[in-house]
């Protein structure tokens, strides 16, 4: 018998069926666009773990830093009994915090789309951990989430800064989403990337050994794998801006000449001026006041901010009202 659980509520179908609406109605606006996502095949995943070890790529190491200082303050001001983590991974770096919630951690729930990644981390944790319940879901958190039935309180861990690749809009969504999960007294412990100046910013998605920009170009190679596209990434250049009035990163891919996409599996045909640009990723950044505002929003009280020591890089804690 295995030694955990994993549960799929992700139809088998269903990034085949999202990639195809995304790339439908992404690559036939007037302003052509892909949702981040679709970076994340293998290749893709290898390339940006590579990425969290560049020295212009702080995120990670801030993150980091904040967990291995602070996660015994975290995990005493949560007092949960479950920790539930959307877009898990390999949970390699919730492992500080898993530690500092033992022995009054009963049950952790990672939550992915990828199910290898999901066993993989189970297997680790339930043998370095043997009294720990693992429940591994196999969805997709921005669909809408049903939670296994784990003691409360619990505890909501959405790491990464991921939540900055959503547009405002899905923000609110998704942090409504949330809160419905959760009881009062249960929480939330969320990483947002800070409002900086826009040399650091820009510099850590458009390095100088250009591992960003393959990674960006990567999602070509998905189109073509996936859906037959006809494209070369050699015909596209990456480019990340610093938009000041959203404050945030935009990451997109520039066509170097006027050029024809076609997309065999969806019988589209896509044309691209020279210049035009296809963006492929938001990421915006935030300051501790909008965090607020906008947990507030979604009837969560922001109780706890922990950075960095440089002060690149937040964890904050909310609490269900």
């Amino acid at each position: 018998m295995s030694p955990f659980l994993i549960t799929r509520t992700l139809p088998e179908d269903a990034v085949g069926a999202d990639l195809r609406a995304d790339v439908l109605s992404g690559l036939t606006r007037t302003r052509k666009e892909l949702p981040p996502k679709w970076f994340y095949d293998a290749r893709g995943s290898e390339l940006f773990e590579e990425i969290t070890r560049l020295p212009e790529y702080y995120p990670t190491r801030a993150e980091r830093e904040i967990l291995l200082a602070r996660a015994p303050e975290i995990a005493a001001a949560a007092g949960a009994r479950t920790l539930v983590e959307l877009g898990s991974g390999s949970s390699e770096k919730t492992r500080h915090l898993i530690d500092a919630m033992l022995p009054g951690l009963d049950s952790y729930v990672p939550v992915d789309v990828s199910e290898s990644a999901l066993t993989g981390a189970a297997e680790a944790l339930t043998a370095d951990l043997p009294g720990l319940r693992v429940h591994a879901l196999v969805a997709d958190f921005t669909r809408g989430l049903a939670l296994p039935g784990t003691p409360g309180p619990r505890l909501v861990a959405f790491l990464g800064g991921t939540i900055g690749n959503l547009l405002p809009a899905e923000r609110a969504v998704f942090l409504r989403s949330v809160r419905s999960l959760l009881a009062p007294g249960d929480g939330l412990l969320l990483g947002t990337d800070l409002v900086k100046d826009e040399r650091t910013l820009v510099a850590a998605y458009d390095d100088e050994a250009g591992v960003t920009a393959e990674f960006n170009k990567n999602v070509l190679a998905v189109l073509a794998r996936e859906l037959g596209a006809d494209v070369d990434p050699a015909d596209f250049d990456h480019v990340a801006v610093w938009d000041p009035e959203r404050e945030w990163i935009e990451m997109r891919l520039r066509a170097r000449q006027a050029l024809t996409v076609k997309i065999p599996e969806l019988d589209l045909v896509v044309p691209f001026a020279a210049g035009e640009e296809l963006r492929t990723e938001v990421s915006a950044k935030f300051r501790q006041a909008t965090v607020r505002g906008e947990l507030a929003a979604a009837g969560l009280e922001l109780t706890r901010w922990w950075t960095d020591e440089e002060g690149r890089y937040a964890l904050s804690l909310a609490t269900a009202r």
